[in-house]
């Protein structure tokens, strides 16, 4: 998918592109993939998120966390800050936890989006798909990861590559679900021209080497061609999970 917006008031201009992915290990794609413009004003609401699982639980905690999100933001009326999107996230946690209840199955997901009007940019998220951004030829992670993997490179408790940190990669401390009901991290982010975003979940962010996506996100082609790009070097890479990403170019 292709689309261009203009952000009034903001003098920019946003070209976005998504593609997704199944896979090669998985029936089905829980991946959920959103971009689209705001309703009441003149923006971008593009969220991603990523299943926890492979059953009903999984399906259902995306889209439910996706459709709750993007309608809280469809619905705001006054200017994006960090509260109506921590409100956004409560709510999507207060229904996927129902909604895990009558499933009586592992019921969550990631969820991480930016939102973009001409007060601003905010990137909310929570779990472990990711925002980058390049800029100036520099390609930066702008997220942390809600896992044990994470905590354990950041503190030295394994190396990053050994089978410790592989396995505490799938232990979320933070996530659509969860019984704590825990807050995302939202981070307020200025967008110049040039810039380039990318939201992806952990099949892209696994599987595609840094060099890779910082050449891919650097080429200058549209966003659906590198959107697109990314998600085929997961599949060259093995294919290993489901692969979702939104590209956004700034202009």
């Amino acid at each position: 998918m292709a689309m261009t917006i203009e952000v009034q008031g903001a003098g920019r201009q946003l070209s976005v592109g998504a593609a997704t992915d199944v896979g090669r290990r998985y029936p089905a794609n829980f991946d959920v993939l959103h971009a689209t413009e705001l309703q009441r004003r003149p923006g971008l609401c593009a969220v991603v998120a990523d299943g926890m699982g492979a059953g009903e639980g999984s399906r259902t905690a995306g889209r439910m966390a996706v459709d709750v999100f993007t309608a809280a933001v469809q619905q705001h009326r006054g200017p994006f800050e960090p509260t109506p999107l921590f409100a956004a996230v409560a709510d999507a946690q207060r229904q996927v936890r129902a909604a895990g209840q009558e499933l009586r199955e592992l019921t969550g997901c990631t969820l991480t989006a930016l939102v973009a009007d001409a007060t601003g940019a905010w990137v909310t998220q929570i779990g472990d798909s990711r925002v980058y951004r390049l800029r100036g030829g520099l390609l930066e992670l702008l997220t942390v990861d809600h896992t044990a993997a994470w905590l354990g490179a950041v503190h030295g408790w394994y190396p990053a590559d050994s089978p410790q940190a592989a396995a505490a990669r799938y232990q979320l401390h933070r996530f659509i679900g969860h019984p704590g009901l825990p807050e995302p991290d939202v981070l307020s982010v200025t967008m110049f021209p040039g810039d380039v975003y990318c939201l992806c979940t952990d099949g892209i962010a696994e599987q595609v080497p840094y060099q890779l996506m910082e050449r891919t996100l650097g080429s200058g082609a549209p966003p659906d061609v590198m959107a697109s790009a990314l998600v085929a070097a997961s599949l060259e890479a093995g294919g290993r999970d489901n692969a979702t990403t939104v590209v956004v170019k700034v202009a």
